[in-house]
């Protein structure tokens, strides 16, 4: 069933003005929504309805220029506004009430996840409707498990939407199509061919205004618990028989229940933090993040977090799995960059020149790339060649693919309650260490690489975060 209603908590936020607005107005352009579509945002502001379409015109100017303006203004005359508080039933039941199923979109701060839902249940929602929630899922494995309980109580399973908009992104699905629909892939997507693979979201990008959300969660939790888990799962996950909701979503289960537990030892050794310090990205100066309006320096969030993994299963034991993500780094490299092993021989005579072969997923912008080695201009020499593919501009954006999956009820791509427990678990270990003061917070000036290399012990095995001469972090 197509539900043509959405309510959106958190009407006026940077999440609705900066994404799911444009998302709507793709949505219309393309066909799958008209006339009939109605939003409502609801948010604390004192507005009505005109001031909120006058609010949504800008920002889809800011944000959606690109759009078709008949788009934008239907987007716009769809539109109504609720004043309400997302922890009153009164309020929550009056921005939901009618006979037609709506979509309820929390776009809110993960703290509040549990009062809203508390408050969903209280005012009641009409037969057949859908709720949404943005990342993080919680604030640690024992929320989630209670959200988890909340939403039970509320609808059912298929009818929760736990979204996360990279798993819509085009390059991201097009790291399962090209495993599973070439033949040259599949057989050597294993440990025995492969030694690396790194998931990595560094961006350039500072706070930006963003410390009311980002001081309260940190790299770790904004981007490796969600986001990179999200992607480990696709890359190392079983063929599945389908891509339907009950099948994908169990492999990727399956991925998240095989990743070796971290012990303390582990997590000393396997993880790092650290948060940018004032330095020159590009053309502008950045102050420390300690120094950001908004920072509470007490929190010791970082902005910079990795962590190595290891999954026991049969097809990735011996493989290392690197999620990382920064900000306010010298360049930004959104990538998911398979590293395959050395070749057993070489009769060039010339092995310490040859670099494995690396297959890179662009994520942003979008781009597929492989690192290979062939003869060079003379007999018996090799060189470096870079084998590139220009990416197809995706028919929908990211969000406007997920909006599209919740008006049309396929839940493929949304979190299932198992698999965010799951993905909790992974990082729960780490948390404890990090707030056992385990780990160091270490500093990098923004604008830089990010912290450096940490020294290791010749022929020690323990610390796998920083073995360079053996696998390059960039070429």
């Amino acid at each position: 069933m197509t539900i043509r209603r959405l309510v959106v908590f958190g009407g006026t936020g940077d999440l609705t003005g900066r994404f799911l607005l444009p998302a709507l107005a793709a949505l219309h352009a393309a066909g799958h929504i008209d006339d009939r579509f109605g939003l409502t945002g609801a948010s604390r502001e004192d507005w009505d309805g005109e001031r909120y379409r006058k609010w949504a015109d800008a920002q889809l100017e800011r944000h959606g220029a690109d759009l078709p303006a008949d788009s934008r203004r239907a987007v716009i005359a769809s539109a109504d506004y609720r004043r309400a508080d997302v922890t009153d039933p009164a309020d929550v039941g009056a921005a939901v009430a009618g006979e037609d199923p709506v979509a309820v979109y929390l776009a809110l701060p993960p703290a509040l996840f549990p009062s809203a839902v508390t408050a969903l249940h209280e005012a009641g929602l009409p037969p057949g409707s859908r709720i949404v929630l943005e990342k993080p899922f919680g604030e640690d494995l024992a929320g989630a498990q209670e959200l988890n309980r909340l939403l039970a109580d509320l609808v059912p399973e298929r009818a929760v939407f736990r979204v996360d908009h990279f798993l819509a992104m085009t390059t991201v699905q097009n790291v399962l199509g090209s495993r599973l629909a070439n033949r040259v892939l599949e057989p050597i997507w294993n440990s025995t061919h492969i030694a690396e693979i790194e998931i990595v979201w560094d961006e350039t990008l500072a706070l930006e205004g963003r410390a009311g959300y980002y001081d309260h969660v940190g790299a770790l939790k904004d981007m490796v618990q969600n986001h990179l888990l999200q992607l480990l799962c696709l890359v190392a996950m079983e063929p599945p028989l389908t891509l339907g909701e009950r099948d994908l979503r169990d492999r990727k289960v399956d991925v998240l229940r095989s990743v070796r537990p971290l012990t303390d030892f582990d997590v000393a050794h396997r993880t790092r933090r650290a948060r940018y310090s004032s330095g020159r990205a590009g053309d502008r100066e950045v102050p420390a993040y300690v120094d950001e309006d908004g920072v509470d320096a007490r929190r010791r969030t970082e902005t910079f977090a990795e962590i190595v993994l290891e999954l026991d299963s049969w097809r990735w034991t011996g493989t290392r799995f690197r999620l990382r993500s920064g900000k306010g780094l010298g360049k930004d490299r959104k990538e998911v960059a398979v590293r395959f092993r050395s070749v057993p021989h070489l009769p060039f005579g010339q092995d310490k020149d040859v670099r494995p072969n690396v297959l890179r997923f662009g994520l942003e912008p979008e781009s597929l790339s492989m690192d290979m080695t062939v003869t060079g201009s003379r007999a018996k020499t090799l060189t470096q060649l870079a084998l590139t593919a220009e990416m197809d501009a995706p028919a929908l954006p990211a969000y406007g693919r997920l909006l599209l999956d919740v008006l049309g009820g396929d839940p493929a791509l949304s979190i299932r309650s198992d698999e965010a427990e799951e993905a909790w678990r992974v990082v729960e270990p780490v948390l404890s260490a990090w707030e056992r003061d385990l780990v160091p917070m270490e500093e990098y000036p923004a604008g830089s690489d990010g912290p450096p290399p940490r020294h290791t012990t010749p022929g020690r095995r323990d610390d796998l975060l920083h073995e360079e001469a053996v696998m390059p972090a960039d070429s």
